[in-house]
């Protein structure tokens, strides 16, 4: 046994028994891109599955703020369901900050703002509320979880802020009643703010042209140079008309009078007196209506003939 492990080994004899590998050096960059390969991969996997749970938790954060909406305007429509009458029976610095809310729920381009339906329904909501109508505010009222297929992101900041603003004027009115005021603020705090998170949406709308309105009361109308210039011309005669009424009554001479007493007398004196101020007033009133409405036409024309 010690001679057969101390004996030297022949080449011949040992090179089966023993085989050699040499690495060969052309296999090493092989398996080092199999492994950087590899990191890349697991790299680009944790990286896609890091883009899908932000994705998913992104999506289902924009799930549940957009979920709670139709609840909160169920309960808006709820709250604003008051007892019939109520809203004539307001005291009178109640009824002032109803109208303040009113005001600010349907002010400025509340259309173009809100879109066509939500605008129309806080028109008409306002409206209700100016005139004391709790019947019809009602009625407006149950149509508010309707117009949840209306609010969409171009529109939701406009509403979220006037629903803010009129929740805080009704918060301002204090305790009344049986705390109906106060519901109806916190509802409309609580969906305003709701509204009022996302972001403002630039859309490309094209200006519209600014019309010039005239409002006397309910009344209103749009001033055009040929507006103006009819009001001018119905201004000149009706001064004319009055200068030639002052100049009849001017004509009529004092001692033309014959009454049967001294108090008929002094009577037709102060009526004949009146009459001439009158006269002599509206025709001084209707020169300075026709001069200002010929300058108004003459700076209308001149503003359209700007536009491009």
């Amino acid at each position: 046994m010690a001679s057969l492990l101390l004996s030297p080994c022949l080449p011949t004899s040992c090179s089966p028994a023993i085989p050699t590998i040499t690495p060969s050096p052309r296999r090493a960059p092989s398996s080092f891109l199999f492994i950087s390969s590899g990191r890349h991969a697991v790299a680009g996997a944790r990286f896609l599955a890091t883009t899908f749970a932000l994705v998913e938790s992104n999506t289902s954060s924009s799930r549940d703020e957009e979920e709670p909406i139709l609840p909160l305007l169920q309960e808006l429509s709820d709250c604003l369901y008051l007892p019939l009458d109520f809203l004539s029976k307001l005291p009178g610095d109640l009824r002032l900050d109803l109208n303040d809310a009113a005001f600010d729920l349907a002010n400025g381009p509340v259309l173009d703002e809100c879109g066509k339906e939500v605008g129309e329904l806080f028109l008409n909501l306002s409206r209700a509320w100016e005139l004391a109508d709790t019947m019809t505010s009602n009625s407006i009222a149950g149509k508010l979880p309707s117009l949840h297929g209306y609010l969409t992101s171009d529109v939701k900041p406009a509403i979220g802020k006037r629903l803010l603003s009129v929740g805080r004027r009704f918060e301002a009115m204090g305790q009344y009643e049986q705390g109906e005021l106060q519901r109806i603020s916190r509802a409309m705090i609580k969906i305003g703010k709701l509204l009022s998170t996302g972001p403002v949406l630039q859309t490309e709308k094209s200006p519209k042209k600014e019309t010039k309105t005239f409002k006397f009361g309910e009344l209103q109308v749009a001033l055009t140079r040929e507006k103006a210039n009819i009001g001018a011309a119905i201004a000149f005669a009706f001064g004319f008309l009055s200068w030639e009424l002052s100049q009849g009554i001017q004509n009529v001479t004092e001692s033309s009078f014959q009454y049967a007493n001294d108090n008929a007398l002094m009577l037709a004196k102060s009526l004949r007196g009146s009459l001439l101020l009158i006269a002599y007033s509206s025709t001084l009133l209707s020169a300075f209506a026709c001069v200002g409405l010929l300058l108004l036409g003459r700076q209308l024309s001149s503003e359209k003939s700007k536009e491009p």
